[in-house]
């Protein structure tokens, strides 16, 4: 029996979907797995850290990891319409606005939920030097901006759904921004794994995560106590928003456009200097 250190992360769609394998209601196929549930930076950093043999993190992340880890093709999060988004503490003035401009003429404070999450590379592509960066954990976004703790900040997972409830203005769907830029879905992030456990691990890993997501699929009463435990909005309704929005055909397989927009997503931090010219391109297993 091969024993898998997994780390996902606390978000629904990853709840979800590894519900099976959180509750043992699959067949291993002979693996065995110690799994651990982290914020989505924290796993970024101890995949740069070395540890975990396979763990879901950001794309923005394992763009610095390719001589170590490749992607497997299910578990990805991926999409049209599920990005991050721009909010702000103050009313927004005028549409197009650039953030100096929203804040008053002077250089705002932008909180975002972590240096290596492909919401912080989203905001550096599209508003590079426009603000005083501060990186906190993603669910101290909202909070800190209704005290007016922060000028802006960039939103991830279920806060998408329920930012208006903080008093909070929608200044920029930064998805949308990456999709009018590119024409590709926005690769948030993906399964990685480490090239040296093997094509034939690789193999069944995707296979037994494959029908973790398929339980989970139809079983989504079950599953709402798994996602509970580590979500934070507990509203179910909130909760089956973000799944049915992040786990979607390419969560099944990234296929040749989830490929294609790894590559985008490479060549645009490459372009902006955040990757060296030598780094190879993901490899999708």
């Amino acid at each position: 029996m091969m024993r898998i250190h997994l780390g996902i992360s606390t978000c629904p769609n990853d709840t979800f979907a590894f519900h099976g394998i959180l509750n043992k209601c699959v067949d291993f196929r002979g693996l065995e797995f110690a799994i651990e549930l982290l914020d989505v930076e924290e796993l970024n950093r101890r995949l740069l850290a070395g540890d975990f043999d396979v763990a879901k993190a950001s794309f923005h992340a394992a763009l610095y990891l390719t001589a170590e880890l490749g992607v497997l093709p299910v578990g990805s999060a991926l999409g049209f319409g599920v990005g991050p988004i721009l909010l702000g503490a103050r009313p927004k003035t005028r549409p197009g606005d650039r953030l100096m401009s929203l804040a008053g003429g002077e250089l705002p404070h932008v909180l975002c939920p972590g240096k290596h999450t492909t919401a912080t590379l989203l905001y550096r592509l599209f508003h590079a030097g426009e603000g005083r960066e501060k990186q906190v954990v993603f669910s101290d976004i909202m909070p800190a901006l209704r005290e007016k703790k922060a000028d802006f900040g960039v939103c991830i997972h279920e806060g998408r759904f329920t930012w208006k409830d903080y008093g909070l203005s929608f200044v920029e769907d930064l998805g949308s921004t990456w999709e009018a830029n590119t024409s590709s879905p926005l690769p948030l992030g993906g399964i990685l794994v480490r090239h040296r456990l093997g094509e034939e691990c690789m193999a069944t890993l995707s296979a037994v995560i494959r029908d973790s997501l398929s339980y989970a699929e139809g079983h989504r009463e079950e599953v709402v106590s798994t996602m509970r435990l580590y979500a934070q909005e507990l509203s179910e309704e909130v909760m089956f928003q973000h799944v049915d929005l992040y786990v979607n055909e390419w969560t099944h397989d990234l296929g040749d456009i989830g490929r294609s927009a790894l590559v985008t997503l490479h060549e645009r931090a490459a372009a902006i200097g955040l990757l060296p010219p030598a780094v190879p391109r993901l490899t999708v297993y």
